[in-house]
């Protein structure tokens, strides 16, 4: 027991194995005889396949076919292959044999292909068939026993057994059948005359030729024969050699001289003249093939030879003499048909998967094509290539079988569709080709994130500007096509935003949006400068692909300055000598009006009030100019255009009178100008008379004491204001100076001291803005009167990138000369310092709209 349970392991194991290594050749073999009936089961084709319950529908397993109707069909439910058509082995194969059908069967998620071999065995379904139902015989009387009249055997159209035939002949005393072999397969029966005729006894002998063939159940085909008995000519013709054998190529033109045949009579006169006629054709199309010359013998081709359909033709040449009655002799011609490499290559595709994926693996089975060559041995071996070699290639599977596989990756960004060409050439000489056309589309993976144009966008808006402006347009980039390729656009709310003065934090979506389409960057509240300098934010783009893929853009927007603020007067510092003031209102600007006594004598240049302004406004727009409009022409006083200090230009007399009323409009110089009007009364009083105010309600005694200083308090406090004078003249002065030294340190140093990088700098043009920007400021402060610092001038240097360790040997453009006046004219507040970690860069516009603006600035 235990032996034979090893033996019947081992056996199972070799099973096993010999299942493994035919799906592994990719091959399995059926069989099924002819004219089987519609369903009948030819294989478990599934099962062989190694396929599971349910995967043949699930996967697909279905037969493709050839070109050839192959009349079986794949059950989609249980992967069985079944007969679908009447199966007719002679209509399919013809007298070849085996009959093998070569199918191939594809089952997909993942695609395979599996070649199934089906013989169709044949059937004994074809009875003996011969040329003629009723054959004429003419025999001389003077023929001896032993002669041998030939006979036209029957054909039949099975293969092997089915088609091996015997003869029989109906009981005659006078003649017997005898059966010659003309072929290895094939027999031709002969009549023997076993006894003399005779022709008065009986002329005509009728008898019956029947052949059967040897299947099972076997057919029968029968002829007549009518046997005339003839006196006279006994002699037939005799050829020089019973077989004849020739060799065509297939090429041969028509009307070419196969060969000739010839045969001798010993009679003499008519007995002796012959003619020639061929019979006994095998196939029966070689009727339409060759033809002979009845008097000379002369075979001729009289159509063209494909060796493809036949390649071997058996026939019988007759030669009849004119004696009477007339007698024949026979022989044999077998003529053979080369193979000429005249078909060229036949291209199919039996399967396209398409379109391809631009992220499918190296590998991927893109189409299965199948090759084939009517002609045979080295003319019907066939070379396949497919052309451009890349990204794709053939990988033969089977004999005459191909895959198109991808080998190498691909990217639909750059190619989105190859057209493909298989080329197909034969063996032979000269060889022949023939080619297949393929179009191989790509289909998009989403594997590009949008990129903005800049990483950085700097953008210039006016104050004020109304609600719903463009600012800006933004546009992101996705090479990807459709959805994935469809970009939208947000603001992130992450590290967005900006200080607002008083306010606090604000988030930037409350300033901004951007169109989640088109990238148009719109303002959702007019801005303030007075509120808001500098808002920093980043746009985000998105496709549509899945997963989707994003790219961010910082956006730095600067606001600029509108004239929108007046000059606001402010009251005197301190409460200076003999000052004081009133405020009355006026339509238009502000009006002020301020009260100062003088002495009388007192010298020229002596500062009687100082004028105080500021405006909420920056740049040229904050910065004030005094002017005295009334009284207008020559008059004793005068203003300071940027102090404000009301001065004497002369003694005062008493022709002046006791009081001068003096208009002064402070203006700024933005576009256009705003301004507010003080006015200044000046009493004109005695020297101990101009001591009264300071007094407040004090004694008049106190007033005369305060008279009795007044010359020498005038003169300490001209001498205190000279000396401040010349301390600021100095401070000027000195400032001027390092700002020169600075601009030759800056301009002789090396240049990667200023230079972070070699690229360009980034501005964006704003549409309310004639724009020009860089993404960095610098801010310096100067202070030119006795109120707060003024942020005035906007200095802005490009947005580099962290210099490489090279970077200080490249060359930095040459500053303008703008640089030599920062010292000279107002600048930014303090308070924007912290977005101009560099110093001073060259300033150069970009955008020819932004002239008015570089006007306005310097």
């Amino acid at each position: 027991m235990a032996m034979s349970g090893v033996c019947g392991a081992a056996l199972l194991r070799v099973l096993v194995l010999q299942l493994a290594w035919a799906l592994v050749a990719g091959q399995v073999r059926y069989s099924v005889p002819e004219e089987a009936k519609a369903g009948t089961v030819v294989g478990r084709l599934a099962q062989d396949l190694g396929l599971e319950a349910g995967e043949p529908e699930a996967r697909r397993l279905r037969l493709v076919s050839q070109g050839r109707r192959a009349s079986v069909e794949v059950s989609g439910a249980s992967g069985a292959l079944v007969v679908s058509s009447r199966l007719d082995r002679e209509e399919l194969c013809g007298k070849s044999a085996p009959c093998s059908l070569r199918l191939e069967v594809l089952v997909e998620r993942p695609l395979r292909v599996f070649h199934v071999e089906l013989e169709v065995t044949d059937i004994n379904d074809n009875a003996p068939v011969f040329p003629a139902a009723r054959k004429n015989l003419s025999i001389a009387e003077s023929s001896l026993p032993g002669s041998r009249f030939p006979l036209e055997g029957a054909s039949d159209a099975d293969v092997g057994a089915n088609a091996q035939l015997s003869y029989s002949l109906s009981p005659s005393e006078h003649f017997a059948l005898d059966l010659q072999k003309s072929n290895e397969q094939n027999t031709v029966p002969d009549l023997v005359l076993t006894k003399p005729l005779d022709r008065e006894t009986m002329p005509i002998h009728h008898l019956v030729l029947t052949a059967t063939d040897v299947g099972r159940p076997p057919l029968i085909g029968a002829m007549g024969l009518a046997i005339t008995v003839l006196d006279a000519n006994d002699n037939a013709p005799r050829f020089n050699q019973t077989l004849y054998e020739v060799q065509l190529p297939e090429s041969t033109a028509e009307g070419t001289l196969v060969v000739r045949v010839n045969a001798t009579d010993p009679d003499e006169g008519i007995n002796s003249e012959m003619t020639y006629t061929v019979t006994n054709f095998l196939p029966l199309s070689g009727k339409d093939v060759i033809t002979v010359n009845p008097r000379t013998g002369e075979i001729l081709l009289t159509s063209a030879l494909d060796f493809e359909e036949v390649n071997v033709f058996h026939f019988r040449i007759e030669a009849q003499d004119k004696g009477s009655p007339p007698l024949s002799g026979h022989c044999r011609v077998v003529m053979q048909v080369l193979d000429v490499n005249d078909n060229a290559p036949e291209v199919w595709v039996t399967s396209l998967s398409v379109p391809v994926p631009e992220d499918a693996a190296v590998g991927t089975v893109v189409a299965l094509l199948s090759v084939s060559d009517r002609d045979s041995g080295a003319n019907g071996r066939v070379r396949c290539t497919v052309w451009p070699q890349a990204p794709f290639g053939l990988v033969s599977t089977f004999a005459g079988s191909y895959s198109l596989v991808l080998r190498e990756t691909l990217d639909r960004e750059r190619v989105s569709e190859y057209d493909l060409e298989v080329r197909a050439e034969d063996g032979g000489a000269p060889p022949l080709r023939a080619s297949r056309g393929l179009r191989v589309p790509v289909s998009d993976v989403n594997d590009n994130a949008p990129a903005f144009a800049q990483a950085v966008y700097t953008v210039l808006a006016r104050e004020n500007n109304a609600a719903g402006a463009e600012l800006a347009r933004l546009w992101a980039r996705d090479p990807d096509e459709a959805g994935n390729g469809r970009v939208s656009y947000s603001v992130a709310e992450i590290g967005g935003g900006a200080a607002v003065s008083g306010v606090g934090w604000r988030p930037a979506s409350s300033y901004v949006s951007v169109d989640a389409e088109s990238g148009r960057l719109w303002a959702l509240q007019p801005l303030d400068y007075e509120e808001l300098q500098v808002l920093q934010f980043e746009v985000r783009a998105v496709d549509a692909g899945e997963p989707a893929l994003c790219g961010n853009a910082t956006v730095q927007l600067f606001v600029l300055d509108e004239n929108d603020n007046a000059p606001v007067l402010l009251p005197p510092a301190g409460g200076g000598p003999g000052a004081g003031v009133a405020v009355s209102t006026a339509s238009g600007a502000g009006s002020t009006e301020l009260w100062a006594w003088a002495t009388w004598g007192a010298p020229a240049g002596q500062v009687l009030a100082k004028i105080r302004a500021v405006d909420a406004d920056s740049g040229y727009n904050a910065w004030l100019r005094y002017e005295l409009w009334e009284p207008r022409g020559k008059g004793p006083f005068r203003v300071g255009l940027y102090s404000g200090e009301v001065s004497t230009t002369r003694a005062l007399e008493e022709a002046d009178g006791p009081r001068q009323r003096l208009v002064i409009v402070v203006r700024d110089h933005g576009e256009p100008a705003r301004s507010a009007t003080a006015t200044l009364s000046v009493s004109l009083v005695e020297g101990a008379e101009s001591a009264l105010p300071a007094a407040g309600s004090g004694s008049l005694r106190a007033v005369l004491r305060s008279a009795e200083g007044g010359a020498s308090a005038a003169s300490a406090s001209t001498a205190t204001t000279n000396v401040w004078l010349v301390v600021a003249i100095c401070v000027v002065s000195s400032l001027f100076l390092l700002a020169v030294v600075l601009y030759g340190a800056a301009r002789w140093s090396p240049r990667s001291a200023v230079l972070s990088g070699p690229g360009p700098a980034t501005f964006v043009c704003a549409s309310e803005v004639g724009s020009w920007s860089y993404s960095q400021r610098q801010s310096r402060s100067l202070c030119v009167t006795d109120g707060p610092g003024k942020s005035d001038l906007m200095v802005f240097s490009p947005n580099f990138p962290p210099p490489p360790d090279s970077a200080g040997r490249d060359i930095q453009p040459e500053a303008p000369a703008l640089l030599q006046t920062v010292s000279s004219v107002p600048f930014l507040p303090p308070s924007l310092s912290r977005f101009l970690p560099i110093p001073p860069s060259p300033l150069v516009p970009h955008c020819p709209s932004c002239l008015p603006a570089w006007q306005v600035l310097v």
